[in-house]
């Protein structure tokens, strides 16, 4: 199956300012020039598109990328331009926005290389301190000189590049406190220089324990909503209303790698030298450490990626507050770096999320979201209550017939959606819920125990497997007027079948049922969760007999007994990408 991914690239380390609150600290120091920039980036593109894994996006970070000599910069941008240009069809047919070369910079050097940048109408995100007069004070050169002089001096060089020009600016409470000058700063960048104001970022700073007290102080969360309300008191139905509305506060929305259940899945930064870290983050710590591109393989770097973000998750714990909040669905408990730096369960920017959701025209979470989320990001909350094996209960009567253990099998099926899989259970004697959310793009297979279709059954041959899609909809059936989940199909394929299809794991068959479901998806409930079940003929046959000879069976399997998954069909991609498919849509780094 091919994956797509979002490629940011560290093509150095070196940087030329020391900015007082870093995350790279010392890292930046002068470095010797060699060679070699842009070889680490193809043969990593490479090495992934050989394992069908395609960067979406590549973007440029640091260091700073703009240190590098002006051939060095230029042949990385050029090989960007150029893949873009390859791929455009591949991306576009899938649903990406085919992207043009992008870097984040400090804008100290960015008028070197003038020509590159016009050339291949590079798109610029670079960073500046708000109020203005803070800047020098805290984004500084390695001796220690101010830098805004030079900067504003290269905004006004680049001015006439028809390049989308942007910016953002890192908040902290030392920030905060000068929020008139902020906001007049915002309008003086918007009216004298070539930067796109309506598309400029605002992060919020975070402080690790052992970094407090050194330098800034974070914000606290009732000073990140002052901030967004005075920003909108000013800004609104202004000339920057579209900004204050938007980009401004977008990195706390859905559409940002925070909007993700594990964004190990799908983001990564390269170094030069071939290491693989979560993002900018989590750069040079080796709990988001992926692996290097010139020793393992892209599997491993991707299962890496989800295992290491899945135990950020894990760590980090997950609170009540999360439990009972209708927004579970769009923050998904936020930045599992920063997470890890408080040792927090819940995003640092919780308050912010809510005021801009409630502002924002935001779906409702979809039915059953918590429980799926829990089952998928926290199985180990998941609480297991036993069975009591009272006599004629289910579970003694299963332990006194072995056709049933047969019926109820629960290493029989295996549901694989998306990647992940779904070990099924009958629906009886399961003590949680199973569901997942399907759309148009999942790719759905269902696997079965290649002895199973042999149990119960005379003439294996003649035996199927049996698949009964329910809607979560219900009607009223038969005589005896008992409202049930309505009936939406039932699909056969036989053993022989089964037997020919090419199957990756070994001691079963498989069928991808993909399209299946995708045909259904009309009939599907849109507000309760639709119910998948899986069985034989043979052992279905057997269930109806016992039923039909044992009262206490009857009574005890009156629903469906069968392994069974319940799933919510997605028309849209938002709840199955795990991440927007955006031009140039970066990691924001929050100190």
């Amino acid at each position: 199956m091919t994956r797509f991914i979002h490629l940011l690239y560290v093509p150095t380390m070196n940087c030329n300012m020391a900015c007082r609150y870093c995350y790279l600290g010392e890292n930046t120091n002068e470095l010797p020039c060699d060679n070699g920039y842009l070889e680490t980036l193809r043969y990593a593109v490479e090495k992934f598109r050989s394992s069908d894994i395609i960067p979406f996006n590549i973007s440029l970070h640091g260091g700073e990328v703009t240190t590098l000599s002006k051939e060095d910069f230029r042949s990385i941008i050029a090989y960007i331009h150029d893949y873009y240009k390859e791929n455009a069809e591949l991306l576009t047919a899938n649903g990406y926005k085919v992207g043009k070369p992008h870097i984040k910079t400090n804008l100290l050097s960015l008028a070197r290389h003038t020509d590159t940048l016009r050339d291949y109408n590079v798109t610029i995100s670079g960073s500046l301190d708000l109020p203005l007069s803070l800047h020098d004070e805290y984004r500084v050169t390695k001796d220690g000189r101010g830098t805004l002089d030079r900067i504003l001096e290269n905004l006004r060089q680049i001015s006439e590049l028809p390049n989308h020009k942007k910016v953002s600016s890192t908040l902290f409470h030392e920030h905060f406190l000068h929020l008139d000058e902020m906001m007049d700063d915002i309008e003086f960048l918007s009216q004298n220089t070539c930067l796109d104001m309506n598309d400029f970022n605002f992060m919020i700073g975070f402080v690790p324990e052992t970094e407090k007290g050194k330098l800034l102080s974070a914000m606290s969360e009732e000073e990140m909503v002052t901030l967004y309300r005075r920003m909108h008191s000013r800004f609104d139905g202004t000339h920057l209303d579209k900004g204050v509305n938007g980009a401004w506060f977008a990195e706390f929305t859905t559409d940002y790698c925070t909007n993700c259940d594990v964004c190990g899945d799908k983001f990564f930064l390269l170094e030069k030298n071939g290491d693989i870290y979560s993002c900018v983050r989590g750069q040079g710590n080796p709990d988001f450490y992926y692996g290097n591109i010139f020793r393992d393989t892209p599997e491993e770097i991707l299962k890496n990626g989800h295992t290491q973000i899945y135990k950020a998750h894990s760590r980090a714990g997950f609170s009540d507050e999360c439990l009972e909040c209708p927004s579970l669905h769009l923050c998904k408990t936020g930045c599992p770096f920063v997470k890890t730096v408080y040792g927090s369960p819940r995003s640092y920017t919780c308050l912010l999320q809510k005021e801009l959701y409630r502002d924002g025209d935001y779906p409702p979470m979809p039915y059953g979201y918590t429980e799926y989320y829990l089952q998928k990001m926290h199985p180990e909350l998941d609480k297991n209550v036993e069975y009591e094996y009272e006599e004629n209960s289910l579970p003694d009567l299963i332990s006194k017939d072995e056709k049933l253990t047969h019926l109820y099998d629960d290493g029989a099926f295996i549901l694989e959606c998306d990647g992940v899989e779904h070990k099924l259970s009958s629906q009886l004697l399961k003590h949680e819920r199973d569901i997942v959310f399907i759309g148009k793009e999942s790719t759905v297979k269902i696997y079965v125990r290649d002895d199973y279709l042999d149990k119960l059954s005379p003439y294996p041959a003649n035996n199927a497997l049996w698949i009964m899609l329910l809607s979560g909809d219900t009607v009223v059936y038969g005589d005896e007027q008992r409202e049930k989940q309505e009936h939406i199909m039932t699909h056969m394929i036989y053993k022989g079948t089964l037997s020919k299809n090419n199957c990756d794991r070994e001691g079963y068959f498989c069928a991808d049922i993909s399209s299946l479901l995708s045909s259904y998806s009309g009939a599907m409930s849109k507000t309760s969760p639709n119910n998948l079940f899986f069985t034989t003929t043979d052992i279905r046959d057997y269930h109806y007999t016992k039923q039909k000879n044992n009262a206490y069976y009857h009574i005890n399997a009156m629903n469906l007994p069968f392994q069974n998954i319940e799933l919510i069909w997605v028309d849209t991609d938002g709840f199955m990408t795990n991440s927007p498919k955006e031009d140039n849509n970066e990691h924001h780094r929050s100190v």
